[in-house]
């Protein structure tokens, strides 16, 4: 039996939103619920249209659905990582949180918002757990939690099985994500024993997909080598002349700077001038060059931190 990957727009779709069972029980798995806060049904919500723009055209593949209690649960596929996701991700949870009340409706009214976040990079490289969960916290009471909006990110490349004892689901789920793939000829036997991991392996199957579906599918491929490409080389463009540009002109300051207090320390406060100055000028070329490319200005400024006035002058 051949299979296709599971992370793709086209086979998460077809494995989380249409088949209501599938995402309730991956959600039930991976989101931090007590006992008895477990969703037993679901309906489907329109998903976001994402932005068409070349950095992040493919990249991301969306979810959204609710429950009887009326909670509100976006499930997000996230294949490239850049520094702005967290802050596009709180977004997205506080404006679906927002936009459940109607004019003139009382805030006792509000459902909890869950953001259920898989990425295929890591991006917390300094910490050892893949799963992390942001809440809104009382520091000096951490057992004090506002429900409003719980934010879950999983770094798929750091998950690895462990035990079964605690969440058997968790590990089986985040399994299925992480080894099933077009390589896969023998699936293994915890997760065939499990009759959602199997009906989602039925889903999976190559031969379930037309001839069209499959070209679709090919593409959506290409779309994100395309898209890791061009943000790598233009944060790598912008960061090494940058910084080239700012050590050379520290360099400088910094023996004008060190007749009067002293060569050693003078190139030193240059050198750490330069590399600040650099790095102001590595945002500056990377956003010039996303511009080029024909990224909305609103995305560059996420993703710079530039002023959008500036950027539309560069």
């Amino acid at each position: 039996m051949k299979y296709l990957n599971p992370k793709a727009d086209l086979t998460f779709k077809r494995i989380f939103g249409e088949h209501p069972d599938l995402v309730i029980s991956l959600l039930n798995a991976l989101l931090p619920l007590k006992e008895g806060e477990e969703i037993s049904e679901i309906e489907y919500l329109p998903s976001e249209i994402v932005p068409d723009n070349p950095l992040r055209k493919y990249s991301i593949v969306d979810v959204r659905c609710r429950d009887m209690k009326g909670r509100l649960f976006l499930v997000e596929m996230q294949m490239l990582w850049s520094p702005e996701f967290r802050e596009r991700v709180l977004f997205n949870a506080s404006k679906a949180y927002v936009r459940q009340l109607n004019v003139g409706e009382g805030y006792e009214l509000l459902q909890p918002v869950y953001s259920l976040n898989l990425v295929n990079e890591v991006f917390e490289p300094t910490l050892e757990g893949y799963y992390h969960h942001y809440a809104m916290v009382h520091i000096e009471h951490t057992d004090h939690i506002i429900d409003g909006l719980q934010l879950i990110f999983v770094e798929l490349p750091k998950f690895t099985p462990h035990t079964y004892s605690e969440k058997r689901m968790h590990v089986l789920w985040l399994r299925f994500l992480t080894e099933i793939n077009e390589s896969t000829r023998v699936v293994p036997k915890e997760l065939l024993e499990t009759p959602e991991i199997t009906k989602a392996l039925t889903v999976l199957e190559e031969s379930a997909f037309t001839d069209e579906e499959l070209a679709g599918y090919e593409h959506f491929w290409d779309g994100i080598s395309v898209e890791r490409t061009l943000y790598n080389s233009a944060i790598r463009e912008g960061i090494a002349v940058g910084k080239a540009e700012g050590i050379a002109e520290g360099k400088a300051e910094g023996r004008a700077e060190g007749i009067a207090v002293g060569k050693a320390e003078g190139i030193a406060v240059g050198k750490a001038e330069g590399l600040a100055e650099g790095e102001a000028k590595s945002k500056y070329l990377i956003a010039a060059n996303m511009k080029k490319s024909g990224v909305d200005p609103l995305i560059i400024a996420q993703c710079t931190g530039l002023p959008i006035d500036e950027i539309e002058h560069l």
